[in-house]
């Protein structure tokens, strides 16, 4: 049997924990998905890894890269190829606006979480910039004070 959602009323499907290690996200962005049937379903079973995507644009449209969305297992000669790319979903004006911020500041774009919405898989898009080697140990010397700070006030 398949790994199932942790609960029916938690829409995420997967979850990009290393982005928020490797990034500054600056900004959020909902975009929707083209997926073929064989995807959706093996969605719906679990299957998904965003850990090594990006964003990237060409010729005026967004397309997924690098993730992996597992073959459906009850799948046959149609099922689909688990890394391929993926038009994103959105509008013109933002396209372009994200197109335009990317080139001027340095700035990548990274998915941060893949959801059902409705009844739709959605994918919210984070515009990222890179954390340097020092940026990451900061990062985790907050995160481990913040932790021992709760630890000994749980303790009183």
């Amino acid at each position: 049997m398949s790994p199932r959602p942790k609960s029916d009323t938690d829409p995420t499907i997967a979850n990009n924990r290393a982005a928020y290690h490797n990034y500054f996200i600056l900004e959020t962005i909902e975009a929707g998905i083209e997926l073929q049937g064989t995807e959706i379903k093996s969605l719906r079973e679990g299957g998904a890894n965003l850990r090594e995507g990006y964003v990237s644009m060409r010729g005026g449209e967004a397309f997924l890269t690098n993730v992996h969305i597992s073959p459906y297992e009850r799948g046959h000669s149609s099922n689909h190829e688990a890394k391929r790319e993926r038009k994103l979903l959105l509008h013109r004006a933002e396209i372009i606006r994200l197109g335009i911020t990317i080139k001027q500041k340095g700035l990548t774009m990274v998915p941060l979480r893949l959801y059902w919405l409705r009844n739709r898989v959605k994918l919210e898009i984070g515009l990222a910039k890179g954390k340097r080697l020092y940026d990451k140990r900061e990062t985790i010397a907050a995160k481990d004070a913040r932790r021992e700070m709760d630890r000994a006030a749980k303790s009183r």
